[in-house]
């Protein structure tokens, strides 16, 4: 099974396929349901659900949200449609990575899935 950071990757070159069309909303929607689906099967978390979970906070402080609001609607408020909170989203995915782990660690596993990382500070 592809981990999750594999699974977003894939997500963001086809979304046509995942999430029918390049939308912050739906991209939410479907990791809400990702979410329930692996809770319902009863499998644990992985590393990276576990370094995920830490998203919605690491948002809220990065655009100094403190209500209680999902990372996706700060996203969109931050963008002038869906696409580009879509694109956005991507973009601060790499940078909360990027702080969570090591500088190589994070370069080694972002560059096998594919993530850009020119740029990221």
């Amino acid at each position: 099974m592809a981990n999750l950071y594999n699974l977003l990757q894939k997500i963001h070159q086809k979304p046509g396929v995942y999430i029918g069309s390049p939308s912050v909303s739906s991209l939410y929607l479907f990791l809400c349901g990702y979410g329930f689906s692996r809770q319902e099967q009863g499998l644990e978390l992985t590393a990276e659900e576990q370094e995920f979970e830490q998203f919605q906070t690491w948002v809220q402080q990065r655009f100094k949200i403190t209500t209680s609001v999902s990372w996706a609607k700060i996203i969109l408020l931050h963008s002038a449609d869906e696409r580009a909170g879509f694109e956005l989203f991507f973009k601060l995915l790499a940078e909360f990575v990027n702080e969570q782990r090591p500088q190589q660690e994070i370069k080694v596993q972002l560059a096998k899935v594919g993530f850009d990382l020119e740029g990221v500070t």
